[in-house]
């Protein structure tokens, strides 16, 4: 990357500092970053050598269960607590290979959320065929001993054309009494989202983000698969994203961004206009270094002590031979 000339590597050094500062603190100029609203204190959450790199995305479940996925080679892990740390359930140790629906490939899955139509991944391509972008929403029922996917949803025609490794990084789920409550509006039809145009959809919509433009996607997913509307397109303010959560009792939902912006997250609520717009930026904790953190998960407000609740991120890098790290969030309410 860098120039062999001094000269030239001084001018190199300069034009990455300011584009840092664009993609990072200025990912919108008009969005100042504050600071992150807990605890400055980080600690590591898992045992030494337990995952490995590419652990990629995280979700509770309840507040002693959390799963995390793993984009190479297509992982699935239920996690439960180990004292302060997290570890693998028991039959879990070496985690579950995902594959699609007829048994094949090996799904580059980047996020995870548990939700009531069961646990559903991200996924940027086939790894078995990686120069080929393939974004994807795949469904698995976790009691089968063989996780072959139960429904997938191919969002390749929807999106836009980018490079295999810049596709779906992030997911989440927001239930539509939640959406509808707030009066969000689905850009499909024009008018206030309405869960009744689409039937077997199930109970809330599916938000996933681009790696490539950091724009943030809201499905309306026909539960059978396949067959998927596009309700919504919004912005979360940074140049990349790596992962989504929905936190009910705020009604935020979180975009987090890894070293790409210096772990800065966003949160986005529905206006009064019945769109997601970004309604904060947040550094990440003084005490956390610069990892790259690609997944991001908040715990259940029923975890609440002294105010705040933890908050646990994965590093794709395990650096220092972790890949799970875990802080605090405040307890606010909306």
């Amino acid at each position: 990357m860098f120039a062999h000339r001094r000269g030239r590597v001084r001018v190199t050094v300069a034009l990455s500092v300011i584009a840092l500062a664009s993609a990072c603190g200025a990912a919108d100029a008009t969005l100042k970053a504050s600071a992150w609203p807990g605890g400055s204190t980080v600690t590591t959450a898992d045992g030494s050598g337990v995952f490995g790199k590419n652990l990629s995305g995280l979700s509770y479940e309840s507040p002693t269960v959390l799963w995390a996925v793993k984009n190479g080679p297509s992982t699935l892990y239920r996690l439960v607590p180990d004292g302060a740390k997290w570890r693998p359930d028991n039959g879990w140790e070496q985690g579950k290979a995902m594959h699609y629906a007829d048994g094949s490939g090996d799904p580059d899955a980047e996020a995870v959320v548990r939700t009531p139509d069961g646990i559903v991944t991200a996924t940027e391509r086939d790894n078995d065929n990686g120069d080929t972008s393939k974004p994807a929403i795949l469904r698995y029922d976790v009691s089968r001993d063989t996780l072959d996917a139960t429904a997938e949803w191919d969002l390749t025609a929807d999106l836009p054309k980018v490079e295999p490794n810049k596709g779906l990084e992030a997911i989440s789920w927001i239930p539509d009494g939640a959406l509808t409550a707030r009066g969000f509006r689905d850009e499909h039809t024009k008018t206030a989202y309405a869960p009744s145009n689409y039937p077997n959809h199930g109970g809330g919509l599916y938000f996933v983000g681009l790696e490539d433009n950091g724009m943030i996607y809201a499905y309306a997913l026909d539960q059978s698969g396949g067959k998927y509307t596009r309700v919504a397109t919004f912005a979360s303010r940074f140049p990349a994203i790596m992962d989504l959560e929905y936190e009910p009792a705020t009604n935020r939902l979180w975009a987090a961004c890894d070293n790409t912006c210096q772990g800065r997250t966003t949160t986005l609520a529905v206006g009064s206009e019945g769109t997601f717009t970004v309604s904060a930026q947040y550094q990440r904790p003084s005490g956390m270094p610069d990892y790259n953190n690609e997944g991001f998960a908040i715990a259940p407000q029923s975890t609440c002590t002294n105010g705040t609740k933890q908050v646990t991120w994965s590093d794709d890098d395990n650096d220092g031979n972790h890949a799970l790290r875990s802080g605090t969030l405040n307890c606010t309410t909306q």
